[in-house]
Order: C-alpha cells, then structure tokens, then sequence
C-alpha cells in the first residue's frame, strides 16, 4: 500500500486548517478578556509594590504580547499570521485583576485566538508572579469581548 494511501487510514478527514487563500487581506481586530480572582490582601500587597518576584504588572504585558505572536505554534490549526498591534491592559480591583488584550492584523484571518492566548499567558503570568503569596487564586472567564472584519463582520459579547 502507497505511503499516501496508509496516511489517509491513519488521520481523521475532518481535521484540516481552513484554506484562507481565497480571501482578501483586511483589517482585522479583536479584543478578549478574561479574570484572576485573588484575596484582598494579595491586592494590598500589589499596591504597596511588595511582590517577591517584582513589578507583576510589566512582566505579565509582556508575556501576553509574546504568547499573542506564537499563538498558531500553540494551537494546531491557527495561521501563522503577522500581528501590527497586541496591547494588554488590567484592571485592579478589590479581589480580581481583569486582563484585556486587543490584537490587530492586516490579514485573511482574524485575530480572535491570538487575543484570547495573549489575555490567557498573562494571567497566569499574574498567578505565577503572586503564587508565593496567594495559592488561592483562580483564572476565570477567557471570553472574546469583540471581533471586527472579515466575511463574519462584527461581533460584540452582549453580557
């Protein structure tokens, strides 16, 4: 039996990247959040700087931006796609810290992964920075907020 003929025994038809070829180059955006739940007193020691790793807040916006570039080295079928912006804010309030990330493309794909695994990376950045002080924490809620362009249009979260 040709090699070829025993490949397609062996995976699944099913599992393919889409073929976006066809479509045309356009500005993409998406924005995506999500949350880390952590005691008050792990929020007192943030605002007095007395992290033991250090300033949490830098390091975790830089490993969102980072993790939002390798997102198709991640995630087996996301394209390759060259990214013009990723930024990564946070909220702080009184026993969470929310993470949003906006990504942008001029490309035949959006961008709604690569926001998703940039919010994802820095919050457990975030926990890993604080585990020597809270052990407690939980990540929660990674959610697509919104996404422009592309054949889909515009989608916003109504909740």
């Amino acid at each position: 039996m040709p090699l070829e003929d025993k490949m397609k025994k062996k995976t699944s038809p099913e599992l393919r990247m889409a073929d976006v070829s066809e479509k045309e180059k356009n500005l993409r955006e998406a924005v995506a959040a999500g949350v880390i739940k952590i005691k008050k007193e792990t929020m007192t020691e943030i605002s007095r700087g007395n992290m033991p790793k250090g300033d949490i807040f830098p390091v975790a916006k830089i490993a969102g931006i980072n993790a939002s570039k390798i997102t198709s080295h991640l995630i087996p079928f996301c394209h390759n796609i060259e990214l013009s912006n990723c930024d990564i804010s946070f909220e702080k309030r009184e026993k969470e810290i929310e993470v949003t990330a906006k990504v942008k493309t001029l490309n035949r794909t959006g961008v709604e992964m690569e926001a998703m695994t940039a919010v994802s990376v820095a919050l457990l950045t975030l926990y890993d920075m604080l585990k020597p002080i809270d052990k407690s924490m939980t990540i929660e809620n990674v959610r697509l907020l919104e996404k422009r362009g592309g054949k889909s249009g515009t989608y916003v979260r109504k909740d």
